[in-house]
């Protein structure tokens, strides 16, 4: 596999390879993690109890509570203020947990409904399991004053890091408050769960309630905040013994039917189809003792909520987080910590072959005919993920009104695509070795227009590893990892030209581009070092590494290559409590970047400094100094051009997470050495006003220049290699809400609903050319010999020694409503129905008047679309003996 990289720099992939070498023999060595010394007991009872929170239960008296918890937070180590009991049953089915929640003013429990794993305000107690005991991955169970469940799935040794919240077994929990606190039961039945095929299990085991009125956090395994780890400080949970973990087969059918309303559509276009129905199927089923197989059948995301509106005039694309159900959960298992080689969005995205003609009905996402996912972690410490997915050919539909014929045209191959993750844990300290693989292979049959749009074949393999050394104290990380894409000159040659190469680049120092190839390779590389434990200081260190061929954008996120990034940050910290405050942290980070012919194209210094006050609110300040360098992408595969010196301000406030109103107000401000200015203004504000209602709306405002946008490129110029490279000054002005409510009529049945009003405008004003290669300076068009003149329509004319061009008129007023409304009723266990309504609207015009306040409003008038979905779904459990 042939790499882009300069000769001189292909040896340090091997000098890695040995450093890890080196370092995983280290890591064999070090000293052993320490568990907790805590052992809590379940006890076999022979009757079930009733789940309806209630603790009435004859079972519950013969059980001794596990109560000896203590604060976390805000006093570490201290006595709780309210007592906790804890009572852990068991039986051939399922592992019973009953709990007592002493509180002594029962009115101050905060009880707040949200959607089930829904994060709010209300008090919860979470019991979480290390049914394998390796001390790294656990499954967590949470269940609030209010009722509402919550449910994760821990893949690594950290509270937050690696937590899945889409991890949704099915399993059932009541709570009731009561004049002396509230009391919880769950039922988690055994088959929903992993553990090995001992007589007498014993299992990492931790319980952790949450009471936000107080700020207070208790935990059975107290683990304090200056340490790191966290499943690897567990307690032990013994008792349960002679249980199987037999795993039935499930079955999740589901119907769906689609209404839509398109507000623009023309009269008479006949390839309208507002309605449609469709039916798919999802599957889990063990392979194994160890591992599981999810499966889906044309799976159906319509109660995903709508992505937010924005204007990217920037030549990079723009990731939005992943939503679908299928690909959210089991995602840790399958993402590696090394180069982004998967985004799961790339499977069913919009088709991107084109379609013309008097009336075009091009579907909205490519279909995922079928996909299957493979999770699990065998006892050798060997963890597995692996997805493998197919999307249909797509075809648009094209009608030709004085032909009166409608024909389909090919707007995208059918496609396979595959991920593999394996993860290998290494000595006793959790560390890891990974590797992951990806490929995708697309199917044009014949069709020249996508086979010159798309590659044919992409793979990806990489390494990945992270060794820890004193229980996590001290970690060292790293990847390396190649890519291969092949297919047609055309395809390969858009690959090489997209703002993620650009190898085209007139003032390379080496060709690179080569508008004959049909593949493309590179690779990429990281290594790391971090202190992230310890009372006062905490460090860490960077380096990494993107070849200018390395692409993974078939199936990964990649915004640009031929990178060699660094950074170093030093954190001061606090997390003893004072006498004013709760916690604080002050820190230091440099970051800096060359590209491969040496080019620095990134130098920031910046200071970020954080108090947490014994109320716990919030107070955030952060400076950033970044020195003028150069950039070798904003002429967008021209020469290079330099950056200015900037500076920029932020500052963030806000209050205690956990009070019934919560709000954060948050500034910041940038100027730099041509005197443009930019400021933005934002906050949030949740109003809670009954536990059953929640509001929110989370308002932005942007202003200020942009002294160099891109505008366009034109043949001429004489000075930047026969191109005029024209920018332009840009006032910008983007103001938006988002806006939520939750309505929880019970812990099982919930409305939300999302909206985002945005308002953004661009005007676009003193144009110029670049002076030269590496140089900030703009030949500004109406000086030095030249003119510009603009039309009615805001087209401008420039004439320079006798030449004449035009530049169009990029001025814009944007208006966008996207909202949506989502009913979910949970009506037995795992089986749920879902009516969604949603509306996107849109209004793009072509003058910059700047975007005010009050055009909000408007945007609900602006044309557009709506949509309104019912989907059911049955969950379906079938057990093959025993």
């Amino acid at each position: 596999m042939s790499s882009l990289a300069a000769p001189s720099r292909s040896r340090v992939p091997l000098v890695l390879v040995a450093v890890v070498t080196v370092l995983a023999a280290m890591g064999a060595r070090v000293l052993r993690a320490q568990p907790s010394p805590k052992v809590a007991r379940a006890q076999r009872v022979s009757r079930a109890p009733r789940i309806d929170g209630r603790l009435d239960d004859a079972i519950w008296s013969t059980v001794s509570p596990v109560s000896d918890l203590v604060q976390r937070q805000p006093r570490e180590g201290a006595e709780p203020t309210e007592r906790t009991e804890v009572y852990i049953a068991y039986d051939d089915e399922a592992i019973y947990i009953g709990a007592r929640l002493h509180r002594q003013r029962p009115e101050e429990i905060s009880r707040t409904f949200t959607r089930r794993d829904g994060f709010g305000n209300a008090e919860r107690l979470n019991i979480i399991f290390d049914t394998q005991q390796d001390r790294r991955t656990a499954v967590g169970f949470g269940i609030s004053a209010a009722g509402v469940r919550s449910d994760f799935r821990h893949t690594q040794d950290d509270d937050m890091r690696g937590r899945e919240s889409q991890f949704d077994p099915v399993w059932n929990a009541s709570a009731v408050v009561d004049s002396g606190g509230w009391t919880a039961e769950m039922r988690i039945p055994l088959s929903q769960l992993r553990f090995p095929p001992d007589a007498q299990q014993r299992w990492g085991f931790q319980i952790d309630r949450w009471m936000p009125d107080k700020n207070e956090t208790v935990q059975w395994a107290m683990i304090r905040p200056r340490e790191t780890g966290f499943i690897s400080r567990f307690g032990t949970l013994e008792g349960i013994a002679e249980v199987r973990n037999t795993r039935p087969v499930e079955f999740v059918p589901y119907v769906a039917g689609d209404a839509t309303r398109t507000a623009t559509a023309a009269a008479g276009n006949p390839l309208a189809r507002p309605y449609a129905s469709r039916v798919g199927l999802d599957t889990k089923l063990a392979v194994g003792k160890y591992l599981t197989l999810d499966a889906t059948v044309n799976p159906d995301f319509g109660q995903v909520e709508a992505d937010p509106a924005e204007v990217n005039l920037t030549g990079f694309e723009t990731f939005f987080d992943e939503r679908r159900p299928f690909f959210v959960e089991g995602s840790e298992m399958v993402r590696g910590n090394g180069a982004q080689y998967f985004y799961p969005r790339r499977i069913g995205a919009p088709p991107r072959g084109a379609a013309s003609g008097d009336f075009v009905d091009r579907p909205r996402a490519s279909t995922i005919l079928g996909a299957t996912k493979l999770t699990g972690r065998l006892p050798s410490r060997l963890s597995i993920g692996g997805i493998a997915a197919v999307t249909a050919a797509e075809d648009a539909r094209v009608y030709h009104v004085d032909s009166s014929i409608t024909r389909t045209v090919a707007i995208e191959p059918r496609t396979t695509f595959g991920v593999l993750r394996l993860q290998q844990d290494v000595g006793n300290q959790a560390s890891t070795i990974g590797a992951g693989f990806t490929t995708v292979q697309r199917h044009f049959g014949g069709v020249e227009s996508l086979s010159s749009l798309l590659a044919r074949e992409s793979y990806f393999g990489g390494l990945d590893w992270r060794l820890r050394f004193q229980q996590g104290k001290y970690a060292i990380s790293g990847f390396v990892a190649g890519s291969h894409i092949a297919g047609d000159t055309a395809a390969i040659r858009r690959v090489q030209t997209a703002n993620a190469h650009l190898l085209q680049r007139p003032d390379r120092r080496r060709a690179l581009y080569d508008p004959t190839r049909r593949s493309l390779s590179g690779y990429s590389m990281q290594l790391r070092a971090d202190k992230d434990a310890g009372r006062w200081v905490l460090w860490g260190a960077e380096v990494k590494a993107e070849s200018p061929g390395f692409e993974v954008n078939d199936l990964g996120r990649l915004q640009s290559t031929d990178d060699i990034e660094y950074n170093a940050d030093l954190q001061i910290r606090q997390t003893i409590p004072g006498r004013y405050l709760q916690n604080w942290r002050l820190g230091f980070e440099t970051r800096g970047a060359w590209n491969f012919e040496g080019a620095h194209q990134l130098n920031t210094w910046t200071q970020n400094s954080s108090v947490t006050f014994r109320n716990f609110w919030n107070v955030n300040v952060r400076s950033t100094i970044q020195l003028a360098a150069i950039d070798d992408a904003l002429t967008r595969g021209g020469p290079y051009m330099g950056t200015p010196r900037e500076f920029r301000q932020e500052l963030r406030v806000n209050n205690n997470f956990g009070a019934k109103t919560g709000w954060r107000l948050n500034a910041g401000w940038e100027h730099d050495e041509f005197g443009a200015a930019r400021y933005n203004a934002g906050g949030q504000l949740t109003l809670r006003p009954t536990p059953r209602l929640t509001v929110s709306a989370e308002p932005t405002y942007q202003t200020g220049a942009d002294p160099r946008q891109y505008v366009t490129t034109i043949a001429g110029g004489t000075a930047t290699y026969g191109k005029r490279y024209v920018f332009a000054f840009i006032d910008r002005t983007t103001i938006s809400t988002k806006l939520r409510a939750n309505v929880g009529f019970s812990p099982n049945l919930t409305l939300e609903g999302y909206a985002e009003p945005f308002v953004a405008s661009g005007t676009y004003r003193r144009f110029g050319e670049l002076t030269a290669p590496r140089s900030s300076a703009l030949r500004e068009y109406g000086t030095e010999g030249t003119t510009i003149v603009r039309d009615s329509a805001g087209v401008r004319t420039v004439t320079d020694n006798g030449s004449r061009f035009t530049i169009g008129n990029r001025d814009f007023h944007v208006l966008s409503f996207r909202s949506n409304l989502v009913m979910r009723w949970e009506w037995t266990p795992g089986s749920t129905l879902f009516v969604v309504w949603q509306q996107n609207r849109r209004s793009d015009l072509i003058f910059g008047d700047p975007a005010r306040t009050s055009e909000l409003l408007r945007t609900t008038r602006a044309a557009g679309d709506n949509f309104l979905s019912v989907k059911f779904t049955y969950w379906l459990p079938v057990r093959f003996g025993r």
